[in-house]
């Protein structure tokens, strides 16, 4: 499993931050150490990264929209239930050595959401986790992406630590200008969804990636116990379906792999489990 200082890092560098250790430079005021009741700071390595950690969350704006700070609405403010999350989500930032300006922005993503959420036709789509969950992450994803392959193992723990409380659907979106074969990937794995096995095709077109043309997919299919003429009738006839995903994923602003909403709403956190996580228990509190 990826260690998630490194998808700090990687998704600051994505994002054209500027990198750096926390607490690269020194506050220009005096900072207040004055302790958070509760607040586990065991795992900062040195005072640069404790003060970096006190300097923010006096800085930060409340993560419930009022005009005070994070510390106030953390230590004063009941009515913010996302206050504690907030503040535990900063640390682990830290901890995985975020500077102060990967904090701001990772903070800012979170909290500061903007526009009305997306809305996904999700009747018919491949899901794992529990359908009637109040969460629901939505994956664009390619079956030629490495990225998508990479992050495939991340989602399942994802799914397998929050038993109960997530739905994930998965929607097809095969760059196939740079992945020639990647529609054939989609077309095949709802011909196995039209048999009842999309988990199984799931599972063996990212094994067995790139290799997806027709001649490597039906093999697939032989492979998992399917009727063979009945997923090739649904493989030639599946392709307007994969088309309309796409279609949405555009209208959506998808434009990489993996992409994907949370509740609607584009996730930007760290591409971990850890932090994908720590949404998902923060969605689950505040609106139970």
């Amino acid at each position: 499993m990826t260690n998630p200082s490194d998808v700090v890092k990687a998704a600051d560098a994505a994002k054209g931050g500027s990198g750096g250790s926390a607490g690269s430079a020194a506050p220009a005021v005096k900072v207040d150490t004055t302790p958070l009741k509760g607040v586990d700071l065991s795992k900062l390595t040195d005072d640069k990264q404790k003060n970096l950690f006190y300097e923010l969350v006096d800085s930060l704006p409340s993560p419930c929209g009022k005009s005070h700070s994070l510390r106030t609405s953390f230590n004063q403010d009941n009515e913010c239930k996302r206050a504690p999350f907030a503040v535990r989500y900063v640390v682990a930032l830290i901890e995985d050595e975020a500077n102060k300006d990967q904090v701001r922005e990772e903070y800012d993503f979170h909290y500061k959401a903007t526009g009305e959420p997306k809305t996904f036709k999700l009747d018919g789509v491949p899901v794992a986790g529990n359908p009637a969950a109040k969460i629901q992450l939505v994956e664009f994803f390619d079956y030629g992406c490495p990225h998508c392959r990479d992050f495939k193992p991340m989602m399942e723990k994802v799914v397998a630590d929050h038993s109960g409380q997530v739905a994930v659907y998965f929607k097809m979106f095969p760059l196939v200008n740079v992945h020639p074969n990647s529609m054939s990937a989609a077309k095949a794995a709802l011909a196995a969804q039209a048999q009842g096995k999309f988990k199984e095709m799931h599972d063996l077109l990212f094994e067995k990636a790139p290799a997806h043309a027709w001649e490597d997919v039906s093999g697939y299919a032989q492979t998992i116990g399917l009727d063979a003429a009945k997923f090739k009738a649904d493989y030639d006839a599946v392709e307007p379906r994969v088309k309309s995903e796409m279609e949405e994923g555009d209208a959506a602003g998808v434009d990489s792999t993996p992409t994907v909403f949370f509740n609607g709403r584009a996730y930007k956190g760290p591409m971990h489990p850890r932090y994908i996580g720590m949404w998902i228990d923060e969605e689950a509190a505040v609106n139970r």
